[in-house]
């Protein structure tokens, strides 16, 4: 495969994109950790407050009570993922949205690898209430989470629209 001069300003392009999330996700986590204690809560709205939560797991503290394994395996597999979504990138350079849906996985991917080599933990710090959540998750509240698991959020809607997009162009 040959790589022109616009394919690499595209992948860097990208590249800059997934830095600005992780950017702004440990900035935030350092805000968290500077002024909040673990545990510690502050109400914004009646909905939304900014919490301190430690999450040595995955998504809803999926494998957070295994021994300790489960930091490296995920510390691995974001940065397997990672290299992956390159490599993507580098072979679908025309296509933005799947571009920018893998960059916001891949930036919120390495943001929480950060949190996973720095402290052995995820820090989860937004924290939604509501009424219509409670028979799912105790008192209404979502399960804490951060900017890079926004970013992954978006990132893995964005790829289903894309998939969905991409299917109707078919047809």
């Amino acid at each position: 495969m040959t790589t022109n001069r616009s394919d690499t300003r595209t992948l860097a392009f990208w590249l800059a994109l997934a830095v600005v999330v992780i950017l702004a996700d440990q900035v935030t986590k350092t805000l968290i950790v500077g002024y909040f204690q673990l545990g510690d809560s502050r109400t914004v709205t009646s909905y939304f407050n900014l919490v301190r939560a430690h999450n040595p797991g995955a998504a809803f503290s999926f494998l957070a009570d295994a021994s300790g394994w489960q930091r490296w395996f995920f510390t691995a597999l974001g940065i397997i993922v990672s290299g992956f979504i390159v490599w993507m990138i580098r072979t679908n350079p025309s296509q933005k949205l799947f571009c920018f849906a893998v960059s916001m996985i891949m930036g919120g991917a390495l943001g929480n690898v950060i949190d996973r080599l720095l402290h052995g933990h995820v820090i989860d710090f937004l924290q939604f209430r509501f009424d219509f959540l409670a028979p799912m998750f105790r008192g209404g509240y979502f399960p804490s989470f951060n900017i890079a698991d926004s970013a992954i959020t978006l990132g893995a809607v964005c790829l289903i629209l894309d998939e969905i997009l991409r299917v109707r162009r078919g047809r």
